[in-house]
This record gives structure tokens, sequence and C-alpha cells, in this order.
């Protein structure tokens, strides 16, 4: 059997090399390994997500004590050091000879056994003196980007679109666990009996103050084991998400698109709102997650959504019109850093070549909307080239679309609203982005 540090070692391995998403590594790293105890578990999924959080700050650490430059290190033997030194430093209930020691061990098992040594001495001084910062102005982007871990480039885009005390307040906010919020779902069950199921499995939730049906979950562990997720009485939903379907406002009897739908989740929501009443057209390019739409639906119970094979950036006649259209688009995701941290290490050329794209799936979606419809642009992220930039270009070169007011009391603070940015440190949710239109 593989043991926790082990097991996380591999996870951070098959991320740095592979680029794969942290979430679904996580998940299959606790499904191929199920003798790990729930302790183990936890403790699995704090080091690989915590170690991703910290990756600049960690690494300016350990460059301190190294001879050579890190990006002269092999894979496995950076991989091992960025994992005792986060438990050094972050993780108060491991001490410090512990983490030494078995980072010892996991170098001397992974094709570091010549630099065990090495690994030995650099985590003893990184014990020895503790979390380091660069001497630097506290106020500079290099050191901002140091201390919470942010590539410089990401700094000064948030301080120039959002000012100096957002930007640091949404860094920081990125190192935090998110909170874990679910959607009832209303067809199956009231939010109410849903509290009392999720208690008998030992779970703590709460409502949330002005947001029917939306709960805040506590000591679940796996959520997949969880009978009331089974049954379909639930999925997972941040607030944002859940506004963003508020935005599209979708009636019973409607026709719905849901253009970049996977895997699913505001689809759901809609058919929740509408009472399983009309259609929803839920469209992905992938096969694998349109399956993945069409399973999750199934398990909700819900049976007006046709999941289906389509670019949202070509246009297809046959699938006729609709009275509203979400265009949740693919995008940087600089929103859920602290759902993904590897998010936050993406270069400014991966981000520039979204806006064409997602310009391009707006505009597509606009031609099947029916006249007096609603279209919701939507994204993840927080930046403008992404958001606001590409709502002005599609207003500009659509002159029958106006915007809508909506959510009044969420923006009513915001001087000069058009579209909406939520933040976490101001609105307790995901970073997030909605503009909404509609046809004259």
């Amino acid at each position: 059997m593989k043991t926790a540090r082990q097991t996380a070692f591999e996870a951070l391995l098959k991320i740095q090399k592979d680029g794969a998403y942290s979430n679904l590594v996580v998940d299959s790293a606790i499904k191929d390994n199920p003798d790990l105890s729930d302790r183990d578990r936890a403790f699995v999924t704090n080091l690989i997500y915590g170690t991703l959080d910290r990756l600049i700050l960690i690494d300016f650490n350990l460059s301190l004590y190294l001879n050579q430059p890190l990006k002269k290190l092999k894979p496995e033997l950076h991989t091992i050091l960025r994992m005792g030194a986060y438990q050094i430093l972050f993780m108060d209930k491991v001490p410090s000879h512990a983490a030494v020691s078995e980072s010892v061990q996991l170098a001397k098992v992974n094709k570091s056994a010549f630099a065990a040594s090495v690994v030995n001495a650099v985590l003893r001084r990184v014990a020895d003196n503790g979390v380091q910062y660069p001497d630097e102005d506290e106020r500079s982007p290099k050191y901002l980007s140091i201390k919470y871990s942010c590539p410089e480039w990401l700094i000064e885009l948030w301080i120039d679109s959002y000012g100096f005390d957002n930007a640091v307040a949404v860094a920081e906010k990125a190192l935090e666990a998110p909170p874990l919020t679910v959607r009832v779902n209303n067809l199956k069950i009231t939010a109410d009996d849903l509290i009392w199921k999720l208690a008998a499995d030992g779970v703590v939730s709460e409502k949330i103050e002005g947001m029917d049906n939306i709960l805040i979950l506590g000591n679940t562990g796996s959520v997949d084991g969880l009978m009331a997720y089974q049954a379909g009485y639930f999925h997972a939903q941040d607030m944002a998400s859940r506004l963003c379907c508020e935005a599209l406002d979708p009636k019973a009897g409607e026709t719905v698109f849901d253009m970049c739908s996977s895997p699913g989740g505001k689809a759901f929501t809609a058919a929740e709102i509408m009472g399983n009443e009309g259609e929803i057209k839920a469209f992905d390019i992938y096969q694998s997650r349109v399956d993945l739409i069409r399973k999750g639906a199934e398990k909700l119970g819900i049976t007006i959504i046709n999941a289906t094979i389509s670019d949202g950036t070509v246009y297809n006649e046959n699938f006729g019109t609709a009275d509203r259209i979400l265009c949740d688009v693919p995008c940087s995701g600089l929103g859920v850093i602290r759902r993904k941290p590897e998010i936050r290490y993406r270069t400014p050329d991966d981000v520039s070549t979204l806006p064409p794209v997602q310009y391009a799936i707006l505009n597509n979606s606009a031609r099947y909307l029916k006249d007096g419809g609603r279209l919701v642009y939507s994204t993840c992220t927080l930046n403008p080239a992404e958001n606001e930039d590409v709502c002005d270009r599609f207003l500009a070169e659509h002159p029958d679309f106006r915007t809508v007011d909506f959510l009044p009391d969420v923006h009513r603070h915001i001087p000069d609203y058009k579209y909406l940015t939520l933040m976490p440190h101001i609105h307790g949710t995901d970073g997030f982005f909605i503009a909404v239109f509609e046809k004259n």
C-alpha cells in the first residue's frame, strides 16, 4: 500500500509534468488508493492543494539554500523539496523533523537517492529559518507575487484593473479553502428536508440568507459517498453560478440553450428553476463531456435537458431558436484559483488566446436568440479582456441588443453599473463576471 506522502508525490508530479487539472488528479489519487484512512485522505488533499497554492513562495525559500537554479532540478527532486517545504512552513501538525526524514525517504525511492543528502540539508535550513520573504518594497508586484504565490503579471493585471486593495484581497483570498456550497434539487426534496438527511450522515449544513435552495456544507468528507448525493438531492454549485442562473431567469415551458454546458451545473439549476418543464439544449464540443451532462441530469431526475455535441463558434440552423441563452464561455479561470490552484501559473500568452474565442461564441449564440429573448454572458475569471472588453465589442457590433439591469440588491452599491463582477472578498463567491443582454 502506498503511503499518504507517496500518493501526494505522484499526484503533484503528474500535475507538474502533464499539466493535469488538480481536482481530477486528487479525485483519482483518492479513488485509486482505497486503503488510505480518512485522516490520510485529508492529509493527501491538504498536501497537494497546499503545495500548489504556495509554489512561488516555496520555490523562493528553497532557492535561498540551493547551489543551483531550481529549473535544473529533476522534476522528482523538485517535487519532493516542495512538498517537504510546505509541510515545514505551513502544516503546523507535522513536526519538522518528520517532514525532513519522510522527504529523504521519498527521495531514496523516487529516482532521487543521489540527492538524499541535499534534501536533508535544504529542508533543515528551511526548518531553522522559517518563511522568508524578499527584500523588496511590500507594495511592489514582485514582493506581492512571492508572498501570495501569484505571477507578477497577474498581480499587475489585478492592480491595474481593480485597484491595489482589491488586487491584494483577491490574491489573499485565493490562498483560502473555498466553501462547499450545493444547490438543493427542488424537484426531489426541500432544503429543510435535505438538511435533516445530511445531518443523519454527520454533515453540517446551513442555509444562506437570500439564496433559496443553496446550502453551505461542512464536515462532508467525500461528497460522492453521501447517500443524498447518490440520490440526486443536490449538486455542487457556487453562489456565483446560482446568481448567473437567476440572471438568465428561465421560465417553465421555455426553450433554453446552454452553449458551453459541461459539466452541466447551470443547466441543472435552470431545469430545477423551470420545474422540469420546457426544453434545455446543453451543448459541448466533446462527447465525453456531453455524456457527463446526461449522466448528471439522469441522477437528478431531470428530463428536459437534451445534451448534444456542438461547437459554440459554429452556427447550426437545425437547432432552431431559443427564448434564453447562456454563454458561460471557456475562460482563464482566474476567479476560481482557490479551487484549482494550478490556474494561477498560466502565462499571459495562455490567456491572450481566449477573448477571440469567447467573442466568437457570444456572437454565434446571438443568432439563435428570439426577438425579446435574453442572452447571458459569463466567465469565472477576473480579467477585463475576457469580460468587459468582449461585451463592449458585442454591444458595439450588435445595435439590436441592450444590457439589462438585474439582481439590483447585489449590485446596488456599484456606481455606473453595466455588468456585474463578483469578487470573493466582497461577495463571498468565486470570482465571476455576468453580463445580461436582451434582443430588441
